[in-house]
């Protein structure tokens, strides 16, 4: 361990030495300094002193900069660290163009001009809370300032009608999110002409969110709103995208808001001032009184735990000693189970401790200290889980601090969300076990300490979890906790990976046909397409391809003038912005008729079938029926012991396979264009390719499995219905004397194809901005289109996101990271760490860690850069 920490909280994680061998490296970031400038001398003086009042005697330098930009009418990307107040710089402008608007229309009272044409301001956030969030830091600055002359509201879909009508009419300044708009404002555009007529600046915060096929959804909203804002005022607003500190923030933005780099300036100089950071990386321990199962005992799917009965530790923290990398990860929590199989053959011979435990101990310990704190889980039953151990530990050695810690997670019902912000920031709570949904700039301010359960994805993603430690200048520690995964491993074990390496690009395809056709219907039922209006949606020749087919398909209508949407039903409902799959399932309490929460439609079979356990803040529930037609679960609540597994089947057909193939050179790169089309490159007998594949999966049936031993208590059949997703896919295929000049038998064929699938999933995250969740794969030993061995990684999105075309660009790079992995991981037959995935629909198994390695070494040995290199020398 270098650069070690001296945070006073250290000790409290380390336990007073007890856990120091699980931090594996450790940083110190040094404070940073602020640096000002004086307020711009255009800026609204009452704006002004609201905002000196409220302490900003001076702003920052990237404030000033970036609002000077932006009343300067230049599309900006504002780039800089979580807690560095970027919204200054755009509220700044917004809020003096409206003052200095209204202070010319009471100069000049008959001017008609002046007295209807107010500036307005579109402000767009990925959630709700952090509009409810701005929309209430923004109050505080017009209240400071003692200015009423500014209207500003939220408007979104939780809003009445009433209010709405006076947003419509009234509202200066309109925080929402992209749903809204796509869904709502753009669709009812007459309706909203006032707020379009005017409007100046549209704000896009957190940036970085947008990425993948949400990302592309949203750049096409953003596209539609320009248009329409050009056609009722004199051109299009000015764009302000806000970021975390990414690679490239101005291509990233043009990208998104459709316009040429070289039309947006990146402020990136961040003169904020920061505290220390204390960043940990920390490996769970091996759980010491593991064995595997004895010969034919088959009471136990996956070995048993030895426990020390006079241990003195609460029952409910022994969930910690788990044989799988979480004991509450949601193995179903996306569409997109990874391979085929039925149970564990062979357990790790030391498995190591779930990073949900361990980080429920921290959150405990850190509790109980009087440590304002988060803790970031990778699903929402990691954040229940967290939060319940977390209270557990301390329900006796502590009582007041375990009342003071709760879960916080998408699925709660708007009101219990707000109400678990507002105690945050208050301090009322202590600790707060959350999944990703609190990641975004909500402004709570003075937390002490982070924790990380298992890598969040990206980079980007990482910083801006850790930054909520030690806002508004103060120390800050973070703790990224691994979990059993491959990537997780390696970077806990390879911290240069997490601390020199570069921050990722935000990727995303706007021409993503799936994604634009029924963007241009919806832009077409707003308003007629015209040829000039192309352009704005990509390039024309792609754009008008995907209208000829639109055309043919009776979608839309061609005329001399343009194209046209002539249906009754409104276009927006042809596209989900944020590919939930359709509408959620509420969860319902018999009896009460209480709504819990909701679940996104493509989780629903895996979540909450029949018998499925939900978890509501601690509070377990059975689900006594799902109804897929009325989107409704009833749950029964109930002490249990025991959760609940589901097992799905998948399989893959390639789309066009058997047709004229395009073969590419295997020295070439394919660009980043919006085409899908087959590709297939030779190395040697193996074969690579890339293009749209049909990926069907069932949810078939689910496990009963008692917590904490995992013991499994009963498998049950479901019956429900088949789902197909059209996506794009990178696969390899492996003919059979290949394979056994490696010396992989038929019997060990399917375990290495599914042990290489499972960790080329967990790397690739490593090389495209996604994680393992935004993947999915699938892996055979005889494929019925291409006649060998084959194994697939898609993205799990429709018309899929582009990290499978990297993959397929990356792959000499990509299979020898994943070979690489898997060889060094200690354990002898393949553990979470390397071959086993948390999200395998089918119980890891059949895994082989052995020929996997085989397997790939046999691939990449036919390498032609490899052999190209081993000619050179």
């Amino acid at each position: 361990m270098s650069d070690a920490p001296i945070h006073p909280l250290l000790d409290v994680l380390l336990a007073g030495g007890a856990r120091a061998e699980r931090l594996t490296a450790s940083r110190t970031f040094p404070e940073r300094t602020a640096e000002h400038l004086d307020w711009p001398r255009w800026a609204d003086a009452t704006v002004v002193q609201g905002y000196r009042r409220l302490g900003v005697d001076r702003p920052w330098t990237h404030q000033a900069v970036a609002a000077d930009l932006v009343h300067q009418g230049r599309h900006t990307a504002l780039a800089t660290s979580t807690g560095s107040g970027k919204s200054l710089a755009f509220w700044l402008p917004a809020l003096s163009a409206v003052r200095t608007a209204a202070a010319a229309a009471t100069l000049d009272p008959g001017n008609i001009e002046s007295a209807h044409v107010r500036p307005t301001t579109i402000y767009l956030s990925p959630t709700k809370a952090l509009a409810a969030d701005q929309l209430s830091a923004l109050e505080r600055v017009l209240d400071a300032a003692g200015t009423r002359d500014v209207r500003v509201a939220t408007c979104d879909g939780d809003t009445s009608r009433e209010e709405r009508s006076w947003v419509q009419d009234h509202a200066d300044v309109v925080l929402t999110n992209p749903d809204f708009l796509h869904y709502s404002l753009l669709p009812n555009h007459r309706r909203w002409s006032r707020l379009l007529k005017g409007l100046r600046y549209v704000v896009v915060d957190e940036g970085h969110a947008y990425r993948g096929v949400f990302g592309a959804h949203v750049s096409l909203v953003l596209r539609r709103l320009a248009r329409l804002a050009a056609r009722y005022g004199e051109g299009s607003p000015t764009f302000v995208v806000a970021s975390a500190t990414t690679a490239e923030p101005a291509v990233s933005a043009a990208r998104l808001i459709g316009v040429s780099p070289d039309d947006v300036t990146a402020v990136t100089d961040d003169a904020s001032p920061s505290g220390r950071r204390t960043v940990l990386l920390w490996q769970p321990p091996e759980i010491t009184g593991w064995r595997p199962p004895a010969d034919g005992d088959t009471s136990a799917e996956v070995g048993s735990l030895h426990r020390d009965r006079s241990s003195d530790v609460p029952t409910s923290m022994q969930r910690a000693d788990l044989t799988e990398p979480d004991p509450w990860a949601l193995p179903a929590a996306e569409p997109d189970p990874e391979a085929e199989a039925v149970a564990t053959e062979a357990p790790p011979e030391h498995p190591r401790r779930s990073a949900t435990a361990e980080v429920a101990d921290l959150l405990a310990d850190l509790s109980a200290a009087g440590a304002r704190s988060l803790a970031f889980t990778r699903s929402r039953r990691g954040a229940e889980s967290v939060a319940q151990q977390a209270r557990d530990h301390l329900r006796h050695a502590a009582p007041d601090a375990a009342r003071r810690i709760a879960a916080y997670r998408g699925g709660y019902l708007p009101e219990e969300r707000r109400e678990l912000e507002q105690a945050l920031r208050s301090g009322d709570l202590l600790g707060l076990a959350t999944t990703n949904a609190l990641e975004l700039g909500v402004d709570i301010s003075g937390l002490d300490a982070v924790l990380i359960a298992g890598w969040p994805g990206t980079r980007m993603s990482l910083w801006q979890q850790a930054g909520r430690a030690g806002r508004a200048g103060a120390d800050g520690l973070v703790a990224f906790v691994a979990r059993e995964d491959p990537l997780d491993t390696y970077l806990v074990t390879h911290p240069e990976a997490v601390f020199d390496a570069p921050l990722e690009a935000t990727v995303f395809d706007p021409a993503n046909p799936h994604v634009l056709a029924p963007h241009l219907c919806a832009a077409a039922q707003e308003a007629p397409l015209r040829a000039e209006d192309l352009v704005a949606f990509g390039d024309p020749a792609h754009v008008r391809e995907i209208l000829q087919v639109l055309v043919a398909r009776g979608a839309l209508r061609r005329r001399t003038s343009g194209w046209y949407w002539t249906h009754h039903q409104a276009a927006a409902g042809l596209t989900d912005l944020r590919g939930a799959g359709g509408t959620p399932v509420r969860v319902v309490e018999q009896g009460t008729g209480r709504m819990l929460g909701t679940v996104d439609a493509a989780s629903a079979d895996g979540q909450v079938h029949d018998g499925a356990v939900y978890v509501h803040q601690g509070t377990t529930y059975v689900v006594a029926h799902l109804d897929l037609t009325d989107h409704t679960a009833v749950v029964q609540r109930r002490r249990l012991d025991y959760g609940t597994w589901s097992r799905s089947v998948m399989s893959v057909a390639i789309e066009g396979w058997g047709e004229d193939v395009e073969e590419a050179d295997a020295g070439t790169q394919r660009g980043d264009g919006p085409g899908h089309d087959l590709v297939t490159q030779e190395w040697g007998p193996v074969t690579w390719g890339l293009g749209p594949v049909e990926v069907t999966s069932q949810v078939v049936s689910f496990q009963r499995r008692r917590v904490p031993d995992m013991q499994v208590l009963g498998t049950e059949q479901l019956e429900l219905p088949e789902h197909t997703l059209g996506t794009v896919a990178v696969w390899w295929s492996v003919p059979e004397f290949v394979l056994r000049a490696a010396d992989i038998s038929p019997e060990e064929t399917p375990g290495a194809l599914h042990a290489a699938e499972h960790a080329s999933i967990g790397l690739l995250p490593l090389l495209a901005t996604c994680d393992r969740w935004d993947l999915g794969g699938v892996s055979t030993e005889l494929h019925p289109d291409t006649g060998e061995a084959t194994v697939f990684v898609y993205d799990a999105y429709p018309g899929g996101a582009g990290f499978a075309e990297r993959a397929y660009d990356l792959g000499a790079t990509w299979l020898r990271a994943t070979r690489d992995a898997i060889a060094a991981c200690p354990c002898a037959d393949g553990c979470p760490a390397c071959v086993q995935s948390p999200k395998c629909g089918s119980y890891n198994a059949p895994l082989d860690k052995a020929a996997a390695v085989r397997l790939l070494d046999a691939v990449l040995s036919h390498d032609p850069r490899s052999a190209a290199l081993t000619d050179a020398r």
